[in-house]
């Protein structure tokens, strides 16, 4: 049987992880009101089963905590992932072995990719209903309002296939849509994505560019649409990995793409370029209104499938924490040992949610050479396409824990000189939702060295660091429970003082 959302909606009801609400909701403010004071509660995933002026349930902050991500994913703890990470690094950047142990882990990854490879459903779950053409009615979906500010509702966890007219190799992408008519929807995106080379390709072209829409999927898949791929690897394929065997995919009735066989809605439409409308303004990730985009493309939707008594997932952007910034920080610990092989100096890196899940980078470094924390720097920019509109990068030594602020913020006070150790980058492509910027799409970035300096970065001699003897620290960890300390774990004295886990 396919991983479907109903499976792990099951699973999160088991382990208390989901709370129904039977009596009537709007979709208009009401459902993101309740659904944000739970998200900034760390509360459970959500079924709405009575939605105003909709047909269909609606379940929103399914993956609203780290744990609950981690489940997704088949793991139990942040720290699993990273071990996850060191099997898509394999594949993204392959390289040959030069040990028996390495041939046998590329090995062992190669055949999980065998494995991994989908397959074909004949008789789809997600073609139990299907209506064509004027049957389309997308305003029976509970799509939301989640702003008072917003210029109409949006649908945001909707997975969008489309498929390179020359190459035909697929793209696997989240946008945020906006509904315009009872059959057609603006969309967000930025122009590094896949699927906008593919619209522009199909402009070259002359041609119509095939889109299809699958909500209320695996939310495994999810995650899989959100890792960083090279050009060239299949989302599809990734999400076999995750989940240790392979999708089940299911062919569209009126496009020629495939989506994941156990969705709960598909949206089946083209894209003519050149035909656009006015989309926003509507609440966005940086915590600000996003400003209206008065060429957006037009999606037509033509036919729309779905299960039998299908269930709406959806969620909404904002600032942090929101559902985005929990898969964020999953994505982080994925990302590392894949940034690690490119860039081999550093030793581990974090985005904090606070930085708005990837505004902000702390690297550690075994540093070595004069130089060197920037060109970590420049390296993390250019590793990854999600790091270019990185703003800020912290670089700081190896023993200091990225993850801790009090540690990296002593590093930047007490190792840093501003007209020294702070570079700038100025006229980098940038976010067009970030305001801060003084033009649109164009802004500038910081990084900021607080390394240890040595020579001839600076030709004062450093002082050592004040550190615990050695010796002593381990006779008082030795007797902690002879002090009397025993129900005082270190842990527990301060597992998550700024909000996450900064073991």
């Amino acid at each position: 049987m396919p991983r479907d959302l109903r499976g792990f909606l099951k699973l999160l009801e088991e382990r208390g992880q989901l709370r129904r609400i039977s009596v009537p909701v709007d979709s208009h403010l009401e459902i993101s009101e309740i659904s944000n004071r739970l998200m900034q509660a760390g509360g459970p995933a959500l079924l709405f089963e009575n939605v105003k002026g909709a047909e269909y349930p609606l379940a929103i902050n399914v993956m609203g905590t780290v744990e609950r991500v981690c489940w997704a994913m088949n793991m139990e703890q942040p720290a699993d992932l990273e071990e996850l990470g060191k099997k898509l690094a394999l594949l993204y950047q392959p390289r040959p072995p030069k040990k028996i142990s390495q041939a046998v882990e590329l090995g062992k990854v190669l055949f999980d990719v065998v494995k991994a490879k989908p397959s074909r459903d004949l008789l789809p779950p997600c073609q139990q209903v299907v209506l064509k053409d004027e049957a389309v009615d997308l305003t029976k979906l509970p799509l939301l309002q989640v702003y008072p500010g917003d210029a109409g509702k949006v649908l945001t966890l909707g997975l969008m296939i489309t498929k390179d007219p020359e190459s035909k190799i697929v793209n696997v992408g989240v946008y945020r849509l906006q509904l315009q008519s009872k059959n057609t929807m603006t969309v967000q995106w930025l122009s590094v994505r896949g699927a906008t080379r593919h619209l522009r390709k199909a402009a070259e072209r002359g041609e119509k560019l095939e889109v299809a829409i699958a909500i209320g999927v695996d939310p495994l898949v999810i995650m899989a649409a959100a890792t960083p791929l090279p050009i060239d690897l299949s989302e599809w394929l990734f999400a076999g990995l995750y989940a240790g065997s392979g999708l089940h995919l299911a062919k569209c009735k009126t496009v020629d793409l495939e989506v994941p066989a156990a969705a709960e809605f598909v949206l089946e439409g083209t894209i003519t370029p050149g035909e656009t409308a006015v989309d926003g303004p509507a609440g966005d990730h940086m915590g600000f209104y996003g400003g209206v985009n008065e060429q957006a493309p037009l999606l037509h939707f033509h036919c729309m499938t779905h299960r039998k008594q299908p269930i709406y997932m959806t969620t909404f952007s904002g600032r942090p924490p929101k559902e985005d910034a929990m898969l964020a920080i999953a994505l982080n610990r994925i990302y590392n040992p894949i940034l690690r092989q490119q860039v081999p100096e550093i030793v581990d890196f974090f985005l904090p949610m606070e930085g708005l899940s990837y505004k902000a980078a702390v690297l550690s470094i075994d540093k070595a050479y004069p130089g060197q924390a920037r060109r970590a720097a420049l390296a993390f920019w250019s590793a990854l396409p999600q790091f270019t509109y990185t703003k800020f990068v912290v670089v700081v030594d190896k023993d200091i824990n990225v993850r801790d602020p009090r540690q990296v913020m002593w590093s930047i006070t007490s190792k840093v000189d501003p007209a020294r150790d702070v570079f700038i980058l100025p006229d980098n492509p940038f976010d067009h939702l970030d305001f801060a910027t003084e033009r649109a799409g164009l802004g500038s970035k910081m990084g900021i060295d607080a390394t240890t300096k040595v020579y001839p970065e600076t030709d004062r001699p450093w002082n050592d660091e004040l550190k615990p003897e050695p010796d002593t620290a381990k006779m008082v960890t030795r007797r902690w429970a002879d002090y009397g300390l025993a129900d005082l774990s270190l842990d527990e004295v301060n597992p998550n003082l700024f909000g996450y886990d900064i073991r």
